[in-house]
């Protein structure tokens, strides 16, 4: 693994790759580059590189084979587990793809586009709507986040449930190689069961072995009906049951099922511009519901109707409200994305990216709030996310007048605490995020030895010289 400084000649051999515009050393410009989105981790980095084409990202990657310069491939540095973000030796070159963000290709017969690997996730969503068409990749940071990215971490979100993750998504990918050769697997086929399907060894690989420079992407038509209602309940067994109600009732329409908790609404209320509690009467739990049908407009409100209906006759739903416009929809899923950010005004705040079995989501919920209660006394739990997968956001705010120093200072016990119940209910401690440096090591103590040592056989076989993202995923 590569550690050393690159030299100011080696570092002028990047530059003509690039150009003189293209190339930065400037401390200043490079800074943004070098902090992950929640600070939790800081590099240093001597240049930052800007390549506007395929060509130009082979040459960097075969020159830095050459001469063992580790490359950190950055798109828009949304990421939450500090996979993007260089080591703190300073010996990491930045190759950032926001140059390369055209959208080559679509195809609205076959419901593909082609896009470079720097196309932003919003340009997309646009791209895919002016043909009528419909990317269902949807993320809070989709203003700033890039396809390859959103790729290189098997990217979810929050439609999950109707489309699946990045890996259903995406068709084929144009690759660079470490070495600097260039695969061209932008195959549009649906079905190609010629051999090794190699797609997917990068999709998730976190850029470690190799830099996406284009992809495939699957569109879908766009919706006719869409309805999106707020409802607050009781207890998440009671969210559980609406769910399972909600998926016989809509099936593949259900395309949102949120959970979220009283603490998280109120946070949003308090520090998110433009959010209101949609219910006048406060409750333990709430789910936002979205359904899209393809037929009519009158097939969505008929199901969000009887689905509500049902709910209040069976006393799962204690209050509901049904967005009555694209404005109210767009204001309830707004509320839901913010919660995150909202976390930040109330002090410190541990996070986890955490899934377990749909029908265990109830129980591992009451069994890791009173073990952190347990733990750490007065500790404000706001835990919301994908109820439709099992994808959960466990995040524990500071205890109200706690030390936040102090408090990120228990981050490894809490992460101890609610990824050792995880664990016990057959889930993932990383659901969306990645492994970044964030979980490198604890992935090294919860997979098997076989596991461990193939991925280590494939990152030799693709990254002999070990300059892709070095540090990251897997321990050096």
């Amino acid at each position: 693994m590569s550690s050393f400084a690159p030299s100011s000649a080696l570092l002028d051999r990047f530059t003509a790759i690039v150009g003189e515009k293209h190339a930065t050393r400037d401390p200043v410009e490079i800074a943004p580059h070098l902090v992950e989105n929640r600070g939790l981790y800081h590099g240093a980095s001597p240049m930052l590189l800007k390549p506007g084409s395929v060509e130009e990202v082979s040459a960097i990657l075969k020159l830095a084979s050459e001469t063992g310069t580790a490359i950190v491939p950055q798109t828009g540095n949304t990421g939450l587990v500090g996979g993007q973000t260089p080591r703190e030796g300073g010996s990491d070159i930045i190759l950032s793809l926001e140059r390369m963000n055209r959208i080559r290709d679509i195809d609205p017969v076959g419901n593909t586009m082609i896009v470079d690997g720097g196309c932003i996730l919003a340009d997309v969503h646009k791209a895919a709507a002016e043909h009528g068409r419909m990317f269902p990749l949807s993320l809070g940071s989709e203003g700033s986040c890039r396809i390859a990215g959103n790729l290189s971490t098997n990217a979810g979100g929050t439609a999950v449930l109707a489309y699946g993750n990045m890996r259903q998504l995406c068709l084929g990918l144009e690759v660079v190689l470490p070495t600097g050769e260039i695969w061209n697997g932008l195959r549009r086929l649906k079905k190609d069961n010629t051999g090794y399907d190699l797609r997917d060894l990068f999709i998730g690989a976190e850029g470690t072995l190799g830099v996406i420079t284009g992809a495939v992407l699957k569109l879908f038509p766009q919706p006719l009906g869409h309805q999106v209602a707020f409802a607050g309940l009781q207890s998440v067994d009671e969210a559980l049951t609406l769910f399972k109600n909600a998926s016989s009732l809509c099936g593949t329409a259900l395309t949102g099922f949120e959970l979220m908790p009283r603490i998280g609404i109120e946070f949003t209320a308090r520090h998110i511009p433009g959010v209101r509690d949609p219910l006048e009467t406060a409750y333990p739990w709430y789910v936002l519901i979205d359904i899209s049908t393809s037929d009519s407009a009158e097939t969505a409100e008929r199901m969000m109707t009887t689905l509500l209906e049902q709910g209040y006759e069976a006393g799962l739903i204690q209050d509901a409200t049904i967005a009555s416009s694209e404005a109210q929809q767009k204001a309830i899923w707004h509320m839901r994305e913010s919660m995150s950010d909202a976390q930040k005004p109330e002090g410190g705040s541990i996070k986890h990216d955490v899934s377990v079995p749909v029908a265990q989501v109830p129980q591992f919920m009451a069994e890791a709030e009173k073990a952190v209660i347990a733990a750490l006394p007065g500790a404000r739990i706001c835990a919301f996310g994908h109820m439709g997968d099992g994808n959960i956001h466990y995040n524990i705010s500071q205890p109200v007048g706690a030390d936040k120093e102090e408090f990120i200072g228990r981050w490894h016990e809490m992460n101890k605490i609610v990824h050792g119940l995880v664990l016990q209910h057959g889930g993932s401690i990383s659901a969306e995020h990645g492994i970044g440096q964030l979980k490198r090591d604890e992935l090294a103590s919860i997979r098997s030895d076989i596991e461990m040592d193939l991925m280590r056989r494939i990152k030799m076989a693709f990254d002999p010289a070990g300059i892709m993202n070095p540090g990251k995923v897997l321990r050096p």
